[in-house]
């Protein structure tokens, strides 16, 4: 034991630590990724193969070789956009970047899903606006601009009954609260229930003219509900609410695709706003 001990130089624990960092930033590429399938896959092949050399399986090692050596050499084929893609976020330095924009994109996900369930177990009525890439400057210039950093104790002080900033909307953007106390345009929607309320109808209505999220707590049922694209979607659960804030602040996708990827992510139908008979605020 002291022999190996002794024949290890400080180059060799440099050179471990460096072998690490690049599969670590290699993963972190993949993820997210077709190709990170694909690496998942591999290493439960590899793992048959270890256990079948272990044992002595002569055909199944055999099999198992010649599949691992097809596998490893399709990888440049059938991933060539995903390598390139890649390399150029190495060109760029943009692999730290998108770790930070995770990371903070987690975070800010964090705030407004606790802020919302807290509300919710109060049934405290709020809106929230996620502005995307149609401004809602008419919207919010006539009201209390607020630029401040998300968190939950901001979100909660705002809609704190009592408040006089309690009964308009707030509107966010993907790094600040811009807005409080804003007065949305009513859906014009004419087919409603005659119960969906002002806060739902206002939400709708800001979805309508404009690529914006909105995301309701219901004073009346305690209920978080989400207007997107003119269509409200009701009673959303925890899991939800918080897929749909990662999506939305880790979009990289045009307002149609995160349209497509927040229904999906939800996995909803979108179709029952128009024709919901259920008395909500």
């Amino acid at each position: 034991m002291s022999g190996i001990l002794e024949s290890i130089r400080w180059q060799d624990f440099i050179d471990i630590i460096v072998i690490a960092f690049i599969v670590y930033r290699l993963l972190l590429l993949l993820m997210d990724t077709r190709a990170m399938q694909l690496v998942k896959g591999l290493f439960v092949i590899g793992l048959f193969y270890a256990t079948a050399r272990f044992l002595k399986l002569a055909a199944l090692t055999w099999i198992l070789g010649r599949l691992l050596g097809v596998f490893i050499l399709a990888i440049p084929i059938v991933f060539q956009p995903e390598i390139r893609r890649m390399l150029e976020e190495l060109g760029r330095g943009s692999i730290w970047r998108r770790r930070q924009a995770e990371e903070r994109a987690s975070q800010l996900t964090d705030e407004i899903t606790r802020a919302l369930l807290f509300l919710q177990s109060r049934k405290i009525g709020a809106i929230l606006v996620f502005q995307k890439d149609t401004g809602l400057k008419d919207i919010w210039r006539s009201a209390v601009q607020i630029e401040g950093d998300v968190s939950q104790d901001l979100i909660i002080s705002i809609f704190w009954p009592g408040n006089p900033l309690h009964d308009g909307a707030v509107i966010l953007d993907d790094r600040k609260v811009i807005a409080a106390a804003c007065y949305l345009p009513l859906t014009e929607n004419s087919n409603l229930s005659r119960w969906i309320g002002t806060r739902h109808r206002a939400a709708l209505g800001v979805s309508e003219v404009s690529d914006a999220m909105a995301l309701v707590v219901s004073e009346e049922r305690g209920e978080v509900a989400l207007a997107i694209n003119g269509h409200l979607s009701r009673e959303l659960k925890e899991g939800q609410i918080r897929r749909l804030l990662l999506h939305y602040f880790t979009r990289a996708a045009g307002p149609a695709t995160a349209v497509e990827g927040i229904r999906e992510r939800l996995g909803s139908v979108f179709s029952r706003g128009g024709s919901d008979h259920d008395e909500i605020d």
